[in-house]
Protein backbone atom coordinates (compact mmCIF):
# COMPACT_ATOMS: atom_id res chain seq x y z
CA UNK A 1 0.00 0.00 0.00
CA UNK A 2 1.38 3.81 -0.96
CA UNK A 3 2.75 5.53 1.91
CA UNK A 4 0.69 8.36 1.98
CA UNK A 5 2.44 10.26 4.33
CA UNK A 6 4.93 11.62 1.71
CA UNK A 7 2.16 13.80 0.82
CA UNK A 8 2.68 15.84 3.61
CA UNK A 9 6.59 16.21 3.29
CA UNK A 10 7.65 19.11 2.20
CA UNK A 11 8.76 18.86 -1.76
CA UNK A 12 12.43 19.93 -0.82
CA UNK A 13 12.27 17.16 1.76
CA UNK A 14 11.47 14.48 -0.72
CA UNK A 15 13.20 15.65 -3.76
CA UNK A 16 16.05 15.03 -1.09
CA UNK A 17 15.25 11.74 -0.21
CA UNK A 18 14.79 10.94 -3.73
CA UNK A 19 18.31 11.88 -4.54
CA UNK A 20 19.57 9.90 -1.57
CA UNK A 21 17.62 6.72 -2.59
CA UNK A 22 15.80 6.37 0.88
CA UNK A 23 12.67 7.15 -1.30
CA UNK A 24 12.15 6.20 -4.74
CA UNK A 25 10.15 8.14 -7.46
CA UNK A 26 7.83 5.37 -8.30
CA UNK A 27 7.04 5.61 -4.26
CA UNK A 28 6.02 9.21 -4.45
CA UNK A 29 3.78 9.44 -7.58
CA UNK A 30 2.42 6.26 -6.44
CA UNK A 31 1.51 7.88 -2.91
CA UNK A 32 0.20 10.86 -4.63
CA UNK A 33 -1.95 8.84 -7.13
CA UNK A 34 -3.49 6.82 -3.87
CA UNK A 35 -4.31 10.19 -2.42
CA UNK A 36 -6.00 11.77 -5.69
CA UNK A 37 -8.33 8.22 -6.79
CA UNK A 38 -9.45 8.37 -3.04
CA UNK A 39 -10.30 12.18 -2.57
CA UNK A 40 -10.79 13.23 -5.94
CA UNK A 41 -13.99 11.83 -6.76
CA UNK A 42 -15.23 14.31 -3.62
CA UNK A 43 -13.62 17.27 -4.25
CA UNK A 44 -12.79 17.52 -8.38
CA UNK A 45 -9.74 18.92 -7.90
CA UNK A 46 -8.21 17.69 -10.60
CA UNK A 47 -10.04 17.38 -14.36
CA UNK A 48 -7.56 14.74 -16.27
CA UNK A 49 -5.23 12.31 -13.57
CA UNK A 50 -2.46 10.46 -15.64
CA UNK A 51 -1.82 7.39 -14.28
CA UNK A 52 -0.19 5.80 -17.06
CA UNK A 53 2.03 9.03 -17.77
CA UNK A 54 2.60 9.44 -14.40
CA UNK A 55 3.86 5.69 -13.55
CA UNK A 56 5.54 5.37 -16.68
CA UNK A 57 7.50 8.61 -15.69
CA UNK A 58 8.19 7.67 -12.33
CA UNK A 59 9.72 4.23 -13.12
CA UNK A 60 11.67 6.67 -16.06
CA UNK A 61 12.95 8.74 -12.79
CA UNK A 62 14.43 5.75 -10.81
CA UNK A 63 15.77 4.56 -14.16
CA UNK A 64 17.76 7.53 -14.34
CA UNK A 65 19.08 7.49 -10.68
CA UNK A 66 20.18 3.48 -11.14
CA UNK A 67 22.43 5.11 -13.89
CA UNK A 68 23.87 7.93 -12.29
CA UNK A 69 22.30 10.44 -14.24
CA UNK A 70 22.57 14.10 -13.63
CA UNK A 71 19.14 15.05 -11.62
CA UNK A 72 17.03 18.32 -11.81
CA UNK A 73 15.94 19.69 -8.52
CA UNK A 74 12.67 18.41 -8.67
CA UNK A 75 13.47 14.96 -10.22
CA UNK A 76 11.02 12.29 -9.24
CA UNK A 77 8.77 15.05 -7.62
CA UNK A 78 4.57 14.29 -8.38
CA UNK A 79 3.18 18.26 -9.33
CA UNK A 80 0.34 19.55 -11.17
CA UNK A 81 -0.46 21.94 -13.77
CA UNK A 82 -3.97 23.99 -14.00
CA UNK A 83 -5.66 23.24 -17.08
CA UNK A 84 -4.91 26.28 -18.64
CA UNK A 85 -1.42 25.45 -19.68
CA UNK A 86 -0.92 22.83 -22.66
CA UNK A 87 0.56 19.79 -21.16
CA UNK A 88 2.35 18.01 -24.57
CA UNK A 89 0.58 14.22 -24.62
CA UNK A 90 -1.81 15.13 -21.93
CA UNK A 91 -5.76 16.44 -22.24
CA UNK A 92 -5.87 20.14 -21.64
CA UNK A 93 -9.36 21.98 -21.55
CA UNK A 94 -9.15 25.00 -20.57
CA UNK A 95 -12.18 24.57 -18.64
CA UNK A 96 -14.38 24.36 -21.64
CA UNK A 97 -16.71 22.16 -23.34
CA UNK A 98 -15.21 23.61 -26.80
CA UNK A 99 -11.60 21.82 -25.81
CA UNK A 100 -12.98 18.62 -23.43
CA UNK A 101 -10.92 16.03 -26.15
CA UNK A 102 -8.11 18.72 -27.37
CA UNK A 103 -4.40 16.78 -26.23
CA UNK A 104 -1.63 19.52 -27.48
CA UNK A 105 1.28 18.58 -29.47
CA UNK A 106 3.38 20.94 -27.37
CA UNK A 107 4.34 22.17 -23.61
CA UNK A 108 3.76 25.81 -22.26
CA UNK A 109 6.94 26.87 -21.86
CA UNK A 110 6.76 26.81 -18.14
CA UNK A 111 5.71 23.07 -18.29
CA UNK A 112 9.04 22.04 -19.95
CA UNK A 113 10.58 23.63 -17.30
CA UNK A 114 8.88 21.89 -14.75
CA UNK A 115 9.92 18.66 -16.83
CA UNK A 116 13.45 19.57 -17.70
CA UNK A 117 13.79 19.71 -13.52
CA UNK A 118 12.87 16.22 -13.47
CA UNK A 119 9.35 17.01 -11.79
CA UNK A 120 6.56 14.10 -12.29
CA UNK A 121 3.37 15.76 -14.01
CA UNK A 122 0.01 13.89 -12.32
CA UNK A 123 -2.29 15.88 -13.88
CA UNK A 124 -4.38 18.60 -14.67
CA UNK A 125 -5.82 20.75 -11.97
CA UNK A 126 -9.61 22.17 -12.20
CA UNK A 127 -10.40 25.69 -13.73
CA UNK A 128 -13.01 27.68 -14.64
CA UNK A 129 -13.71 27.96 -18.37
CA UNK A 130 -10.85 29.75 -19.84
CA UNK A 131 -10.24 31.03 -16.13
CA UNK A 132 -12.69 33.81 -16.75
CA UNK A 133 -14.43 33.14 -13.09
CA UNK A 134 -12.86 33.63 -9.25
CA UNK A 135 -14.55 30.50 -8.53
CA UNK A 136 -13.80 26.96 -9.81
CA UNK A 137 -17.23 26.26 -12.07
CA UNK A 138 -17.53 24.49 -15.39
CA UNK A 139 -19.50 22.37 -17.74
CA UNK A 140 -17.47 19.60 -17.93
CA UNK A 141 -18.61 18.05 -14.31
CA UNK A 142 -19.05 18.87 -10.71
CA UNK A 143 -17.67 21.91 -9.34
CA UNK A 144 -14.88 21.70 -7.44
CA UNK A 145 -15.18 21.83 -3.53
CA UNK A 146 -13.69 23.16 -0.12
CA UNK A 147 -11.64 20.72 1.50
CA UNK A 148 -12.29 22.56 4.45
CA UNK A 149 -16.03 22.43 3.98
CA UNK A 150 -17.37 20.47 1.03
CA UNK A 151 -20.44 22.68 0.24
CA UNK A 152 -18.05 25.91 0.21
CA UNK A 153 -16.24 26.96 -2.74
CA UNK A 154 -12.43 26.61 -3.65
CA UNK A 155 -12.46 30.17 -4.99
CA UNK A 156 -10.92 30.40 -8.18
CA UNK A 157 -9.70 30.57 -10.88
CA UNK A 158 -7.24 28.26 -9.87
CA UNK A 159 -9.72 26.37 -7.14
CA UNK A 160 -8.06 22.89 -8.45
CA UNK A 161 -4.97 23.90 -7.45
CA UNK A 162 -5.58 25.05 -4.26
CA UNK A 163 -7.90 21.97 -3.24
CA UNK A 164 -5.14 19.60 -4.35
CA UNK A 165 -2.27 21.70 -2.03
CA UNK A 166 -4.85 21.71 0.63
CA UNK A 167 -5.46 17.84 0.43
CA UNK A 168 -1.81 16.42 -0.03
CA UNK A 169 -2.68 15.41 -4.25
CA UNK A 170 1.09 15.86 -5.28
CA UNK A 171 3.32 17.52 -3.78
CA UNK A 172 3.79 21.22 -5.84
CA UNK A 173 1.17 23.31 -7.64
CA UNK A 174 0.72 25.24 -10.37
CA UNK A 175 -1.56 28.25 -11.02
CA UNK A 176 -2.40 31.07 -12.49
CA UNK A 177 -3.36 34.76 -11.27
CA UNK A 178 -5.26 37.34 -14.05
CA UNK A 179 -7.53 39.23 -10.91
CA UNK A 180 -6.48 36.99 -8.44
CA UNK A 181 -6.44 33.74 -9.79
CA UNK A 182 -3.49 32.04 -7.15
CA UNK A 183 -4.63 34.00 -4.19
CA UNK A 184 -8.19 33.66 -3.37
CA UNK A 185 -8.14 29.88 -3.57
CA UNK A 186 -4.94 29.89 -1.75
CA UNK A 187 -7.13 31.69 0.67
CA UNK A 188 -9.92 29.66 0.56
CA UNK A 189 -8.41 26.55 1.02
CA UNK A 190 -5.34 27.54 3.47
CA UNK A 191 -2.30 27.20 1.61
CA UNK A 192 0.03 29.40 0.37
CA UNK A 193 0.10 30.56 -3.27
CA UNK A 194 2.21 33.59 -5.29
CA UNK A 195 2.07 35.59 -7.94
CA UNK A 196 4.82 36.74 -9.05
CA UNK A 197 6.06 39.94 -11.05
CA UNK A 198 4.66 40.68 -14.26
CA UNK A 199 7.20 39.38 -16.42
CA UNK A 200 9.03 36.87 -13.74
CA UNK A 201 7.68 33.57 -15.51
CA UNK A 202 6.91 32.44 -19.15
CA UNK A 203 3.23 33.43 -20.14
CA UNK A 204 0.42 30.72 -21.38
CA UNK A 205 -1.19 32.78 -23.99
CA UNK A 206 -2.11 30.79 -27.23
CA UNK A 207 0.79 31.92 -29.04
CA UNK A 208 3.05 30.17 -26.02
CA UNK A 209 0.40 27.21 -25.55
CA UNK A 210 -2.20 27.94 -23.14
CA UNK A 211 -5.65 29.98 -22.58
CA UNK A 212 -4.34 32.79 -20.94
CA UNK A 213 -6.13 35.94 -22.54
CA UNK A 214 -4.80 38.64 -20.54
CA UNK A 215 -0.92 38.78 -20.93
CA UNK A 216 -0.61 42.00 -19.39
CA UNK A 217 -2.66 41.13 -16.16
CA UNK A 218 -1.60 37.82 -15.80
CA UNK A 219 1.16 35.24 -14.43
CA UNK A 220 1.87 31.66 -13.40
CA UNK A 221 2.97 30.58 -9.94
CA UNK A 222 3.40 27.96 -7.22
CA UNK A 223 0.23 27.06 -4.99
CA UNK A 224 2.00 25.06 -2.37
CA UNK A 225 1.61 23.76 1.80
CA UNK A 226 4.93 25.91 2.70
CA UNK A 227 6.73 28.82 2.03
CA UNK A 228 10.17 27.04 1.16
CA UNK A 229 8.17 25.04 -1.45
CA UNK A 230 7.24 28.08 -3.55
CA UNK A 231 10.15 29.15 -3.31
CA UNK A 232 12.10 26.07 -4.52
CA UNK A 233 9.45 25.58 -7.34
CA UNK A 234 9.79 29.57 -8.35
CA UNK A 235 13.35 28.62 -8.48
CA UNK A 236 12.62 26.16 -11.31
CA UNK A 237 9.85 28.20 -13.19
CA UNK A 238 11.30 31.99 -13.46
CA UNK A 239 13.29 33.04 -16.05
CA UNK A 240 12.93 35.00 -19.16
CA UNK A 241 11.85 33.09 -22.24
CA UNK A 242 13.43 34.03 -25.91
CA UNK A 243 10.65 36.38 -27.27
CA UNK A 244 8.23 37.27 -24.69
CA UNK A 245 8.30 41.12 -24.72
CA UNK A 246 6.98 41.61 -21.41
CA UNK A 247 10.42 39.43 -20.04
CA UNK A 248 11.92 40.77 -16.74
CA UNK A 249 15.78 39.35 -16.51
CA UNK A 250 16.49 36.20 -14.13
CA UNK A 251 16.47 36.69 -10.91
CA UNK A 252 20.47 36.90 -9.49
CA UNK A 253 19.60 33.37 -6.62
CA UNK A 254 17.35 31.71 -5.74
CA UNK A 255 14.25 32.88 -3.70
CA UNK A 256 13.92 30.17 -1.21
CA UNK A 257 14.37 32.71 1.67
CA UNK A 258 17.14 32.50 4.34
CA UNK A 259 16.58 31.57 8.16
CA UNK A 260 16.31 35.20 10.13
CA UNK A 261 15.11 35.93 13.61
CA UNK A 262 14.30 39.50 13.22
CA UNK A 263 12.67 41.04 9.89
CA UNK A 264 13.48 44.90 10.77
CA UNK A 265 10.92 45.83 7.99
CA UNK A 266 9.06 48.62 8.21
CA UNK A 267 4.88 47.36 7.09
CA UNK A 268 1.59 49.28 6.03
CA UNK A 269 -1.54 47.29 7.65
CA UNK A 270 -4.45 48.55 5.78
CA UNK A 271 -7.59 46.68 6.81
CA UNK A 272 -9.67 47.67 4.11
CA UNK A 273 -7.56 49.92 1.47
CA UNK A 274 -9.66 53.00 2.75
CA UNK A 275 -12.68 51.76 0.73
CA UNK A 276 -13.94 48.12 0.88
CA UNK A 277 -16.89 46.45 3.09
CA UNK A 278 -14.93 43.18 4.99
CA UNK A 279 -16.33 40.73 7.16
CA UNK A 280 -15.77 41.62 10.70
CA UNK A 281 -14.02 38.27 11.61
CA UNK A 282 -11.72 38.24 8.91
CA UNK A 283 -10.44 41.23 9.36
CA UNK A 284 -9.89 40.74 13.08
CA UNK A 285 -7.93 37.06 12.38
CA UNK A 286 -6.10 39.46 9.17
CA UNK A 287 -5.46 42.23 11.64
CA UNK A 288 -4.15 40.05 14.70
CA UNK A 289 -1.86 38.80 12.19
CA UNK A 290 -0.64 41.79 10.56
CA UNK A 291 0.54 43.22 13.73
CA UNK A 292 1.90 39.83 14.88
CA UNK A 293 5.04 41.51 12.29
CA UNK A 294 5.72 43.40 15.66
CA UNK A 295 7.23 40.31 17.34
CA UNK A 296 9.36 39.58 14.15
CA UNK A 297 11.32 43.38 15.12
CA UNK A 298 9.17 45.04 11.92
CA UNK A 299 7.54 48.53 12.44
CA UNK A 300 3.38 48.10 11.54
CA UNK A 301 1.05 50.77 10.99
CA UNK A 302 -2.05 51.46 9.45
CA UNK A 303 -1.93 53.32 5.74
CA UNK A 304 -2.96 52.62 2.33
CA UNK A 305 -1.89 53.92 -0.87
CA UNK A 306 -5.31 56.36 -1.22
CA UNK A 307 -6.60 54.62 -4.59
CA UNK A 308 -10.73 54.82 -4.69
CA UNK A 309 -12.08 51.05 -5.34
CA UNK A 310 -14.29 51.65 -8.59
CA UNK A 311 -10.42 53.01 -10.08
CA UNK A 312 -9.45 49.23 -9.93
CA UNK A 313 -12.50 48.34 -11.76
CA UNK A 314 -12.67 50.51 -14.40
CA UNK A 315 -9.35 49.92 -15.57
CA UNK A 316 -9.40 45.99 -15.10
CA UNK A 317 -12.46 45.12 -17.13
CA UNK A 318 -12.00 46.84 -20.41
CA UNK A 319 -7.99 45.07 -20.28
CA UNK A 320 -9.29 41.73 -19.00
CA UNK A 321 -12.77 41.72 -21.33
CA UNK A 322 -11.31 42.85 -24.18
CA UNK A 323 -7.79 40.16 -23.87
CA UNK A 324 -10.56 37.97 -24.03
CA UNK A 325 -12.90 38.62 -26.16
CA UNK A 326 -9.55 39.13 -28.56
CA UNK A 327 -8.82 35.66 -27.87
CA UNK A 328 -12.29 33.42 -28.22
CA UNK A 329 -14.83 36.03 -29.74
CA UNK A 330 -14.75 33.25 -33.00
CA UNK A 331 -16.41 30.59 -30.11
CA UNK A 332 -19.32 32.73 -29.62
CA UNK A 333 -20.52 32.11 -33.69
CA UNK A 334 -18.80 28.37 -33.80
CA UNK A 335 -19.34 26.89 -30.06
CA UNK A 336 -22.19 29.38 -28.37
CA UNK A 337 -24.03 26.44 -27.19
CA UNK A 338 -20.50 24.39 -25.32
CA UNK A 339 -19.94 28.25 -23.23
CA UNK A 340 -20.77 28.95 -20.02
CA UNK A 341 -22.86 31.49 -19.36
CA UNK A 342 -20.40 33.67 -17.88
CA UNK A 343 -18.19 33.26 -20.63
CA UNK A 344 -20.71 34.80 -22.95
CA UNK A 345 -21.50 37.67 -21.46
CA UNK A 346 -17.85 38.29 -20.66
CA UNK A 347 -16.93 38.13 -24.41
CA UNK A 348 -20.26 40.02 -25.04
CA UNK A 349 -18.90 42.59 -22.96
CA UNK A 350 -15.26 42.59 -24.57
CA UNK A 351 -16.81 43.60 -28.08
CA UNK A 352 -18.04 46.20 -26.72
CA UNK A 353 -14.72 47.94 -25.41
CA UNK A 354 -13.99 50.26 -27.59
CA UNK A 355 -10.21 51.21 -28.81
CA UNK A 356 -10.64 54.87 -26.97
CA UNK A 357 -11.98 52.66 -23.49
CA UNK A 358 -9.30 50.50 -23.50
CA UNK A 359 -6.64 53.02 -23.46
CA UNK A 360 -8.13 54.90 -21.36
CA UNK A 361 -8.08 51.76 -18.54
CA UNK A 362 -4.65 51.75 -19.52
CA UNK A 363 -3.86 55.31 -18.77
CA UNK A 364 -5.62 54.70 -15.29
CA UNK A 365 -3.58 51.53 -14.93
CA UNK A 366 -0.48 53.69 -15.17
CA UNK A 367 -2.00 56.25 -12.51
CA UNK A 368 -2.58 52.94 -10.11
CA UNK A 369 1.03 51.91 -10.79
CA UNK A 370 2.55 55.18 -9.77
CA UNK A 371 0.14 55.23 -6.36
CA UNK A 372 0.81 52.09 -5.14
CA UNK A 373 4.85 52.53 -6.25
CA UNK A 374 5.08 55.53 -4.58
CA UNK A 375 3.36 54.51 -1.41
CA UNK A 376 5.63 51.43 -1.43
CA UNK A 377 9.29 53.31 -1.68
CA UNK A 378 7.87 54.25 2.26
CA UNK A 379 7.52 51.12 3.06
CA UNK A 380 8.61 46.94 2.61
CA UNK A 381 5.47 45.77 2.24
CA UNK A 382 1.74 46.67 2.57
CA UNK A 383 -0.64 43.46 4.10
CA UNK A 384 -4.21 43.68 3.87
CA UNK A 385 -6.63 40.61 3.87
CA UNK A 386 -6.75 38.71 0.90
CA UNK A 387 -10.79 38.44 0.16
CA UNK A 388 -13.56 40.74 2.43
CA UNK A 389 -14.78 36.77 3.33
CA UNK A 390 -14.21 33.15 4.48
CA UNK A 391 -15.68 30.43 1.74
CA UNK A 392 -19.17 30.43 1.43
CA UNK A 393 -21.91 28.25 0.10
CA UNK A 394 -20.93 27.03 -4.13
CA UNK A 395 -22.76 29.30 -6.13
CA UNK A 396 -23.74 31.82 -3.49
CA UNK A 397 -21.26 34.87 -2.98
CA UNK A 398 -22.40 37.12 -0.66
CA UNK A 399 -25.10 39.24 -1.02
CA UNK A 400 -23.98 42.17 2.00
CA UNK A 401 -20.44 41.94 3.31
CA UNK A 402 -20.78 43.68 7.41
CA UNK A 403 -24.26 44.52 6.55
CA UNK A 404 -23.29 46.57 2.77
CA UNK A 405 -24.90 45.40 0.00
CA UNK A 406 -22.39 43.41 -2.39
CA UNK A 407 -22.40 43.04 -5.93
CA UNK A 408 -20.60 41.11 -8.71
CA UNK A 409 -17.06 39.54 -6.76
CA UNK A 410 -17.00 42.36 -3.94
CA UNK A 411 -15.43 39.95 -2.24
CA UNK A 412 -12.33 40.26 -3.93
CA UNK A 413 -12.15 43.68 -3.59
CA UNK A 414 -7.89 43.76 -2.86
CA UNK A 415 -6.28 40.86 -5.23
CA UNK A 416 -6.85 42.94 -8.73
CA UNK A 417 -4.88 45.70 -7.77
CA UNK A 418 -1.13 43.80 -8.42
CA UNK A 419 -2.05 42.26 -11.45
CA UNK A 420 -2.94 46.13 -13.02
CA UNK A 421 0.78 47.16 -11.46
CA UNK A 422 2.59 44.03 -12.12
CA UNK A 423 3.79 43.26 -8.48
CA UNK A 424 4.40 40.61 -6.45
CA UNK A 425 1.57 39.33 -3.99
CA UNK A 426 1.15 36.59 -1.75
CA UNK A 427 -1.59 34.78 0.41
CA UNK A 428 -0.31 33.95 3.36
CA UNK A 429 -2.78 31.63 5.83
CA UNK A 430 -3.12 33.71 8.87
CA UNK A 431 -5.95 32.03 11.19
CA UNK A 432 -9.33 30.72 11.23
CA UNK A 433 -12.98 31.70 11.58
CA UNK A 434 -15.23 30.46 14.25
CA UNK A 435 -16.84 28.34 11.27
CA UNK A 436 -13.36 26.47 11.23
CA UNK A 437 -12.81 28.10 7.30
CA UNK A 438 -9.31 29.07 6.57
CA UNK A 439 -8.15 33.03 6.17
CA UNK A 440 -5.25 34.66 4.11
CA UNK A 441 -3.33 37.74 4.47
CA UNK A 442 -1.77 39.57 1.47
CA UNK A 443 1.53 40.30 1.43
CA UNK A 444 2.12 42.60 -1.26
CA UNK A 445 5.83 44.24 -2.17
CA UNK A 446 7.73 46.81 -4.77
CA UNK A 447 7.88 44.95 -8.13
CA UNK A 448 10.79 42.06 -8.50
CA UNK A 449 10.97 41.81 -4.52
CA UNK A 450 9.81 38.26 -4.46
CA UNK A 451 12.31 37.37 -2.46
CA UNK A 452 10.98 39.94 0.41
CA UNK A 453 7.56 38.26 0.51
CA UNK A 454 9.16 35.00 1.07
CA UNK A 455 11.17 36.10 3.88
CA UNK A 456 8.36 37.86 5.42
CA UNK A 457 6.00 34.55 5.27
CA UNK A 458 8.42 32.32 5.98
CA UNK A 459 8.86 34.10 9.30
CA UNK A 460 5.49 34.44 9.91
CA UNK A 461 5.33 30.75 8.81
CA UNK A 462 7.72 29.84 11.47
CA UNK A 463 5.93 31.90 13.72
CA UNK A 464 2.59 30.63 13.20
CA UNK A 465 2.89 27.39 11.69
CA UNK A 466 -0.52 25.89 9.40
CA UNK A 467 1.39 22.84 7.43
CA UNK A 468 0.35 20.25 9.80
CA UNK A 469 -3.38 21.30 10.05
CA UNK A 470 -5.44 19.16 7.25
CA UNK A 471 -9.02 18.55 6.57
CA UNK A 472 -10.84 16.34 8.52
CA UNK A 473 -11.20 13.66 5.95
CA UNK A 474 -7.33 13.88 4.44
CA UNK A 475 -5.03 13.16 7.56
CA UNK A 476 -2.02 11.28 5.04
CA UNK A 477 -1.31 7.96 6.86
CA UNK A 478 0.77 5.03 6.35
Amino acid sequence: MADQSLMSMPASELAERIRGRSVSPVEAVDAALTRIDELNPRYNAYLTVCHDEARAGAKAAEQAIANGDELGPLHGVPVSVKDLLYTKGIRSTGGSLVYQDFTPDMDAPLVARLRDAGAIILGKTNTPEFGIIPTTENRLGEPCRNPWNHERTTGGSSGGAAASAALGLGSLHIGSDGGGSIRIPSSLCGVFGIKPTLGRVPPYTKEWGGYGGWPTLSQAGPITRSVDDAALLLDVIAGPEPGDPFAIPAAPGSFRPRPTERLGLKIAWSPDLGWAAVDPEVRSVCEEAARSFQDLGCQVEEAEPGVAGDAFLAAFGPIAAGGDAAIHEDLLESHESDLTDYTQRFLRAGLQVSAARYVRAEQLRTAIWQAFDEFLSRYDLLLTPTLATAAFPIGEPPAAIDGVASRGNAWTPFTMACNLTGQPAASVPCGWTSEGLPVGLHVISRAFRETLIFEAARAFEEAHPWADRWPADAEPSN
